[in-house]
């Protein structure tokens, strides 16, 4: 994860470690902000949040 300070420290209170598998579930319009689904529940996040999070897709 790239976050820094508060950011960091609030995507890891909702989940975000290191090994977890999210999915996309709904993208807005212009793409800000989107719905995730990580650990079974919902959540969005807007396009600066998401931009600190490092994926690889998985088939």
């Amino acid at each position: 994860m790239k976050a820094q300070g508060p950011i960091r420290q609030r995507l890891l209170e909702m989940g975000f470690i290191r090994g977890v598998r999210l999915r996309v579930e709904k993208l807005a319009p212009l793409g800000d902000p989107m719905e995730l689904v990580i650990k079974g529940y919902h959540l969005s996040l807007r396009r600066d949040e998401s931009s600190c999070i490092l994926v690889h897709r998985v088939a």
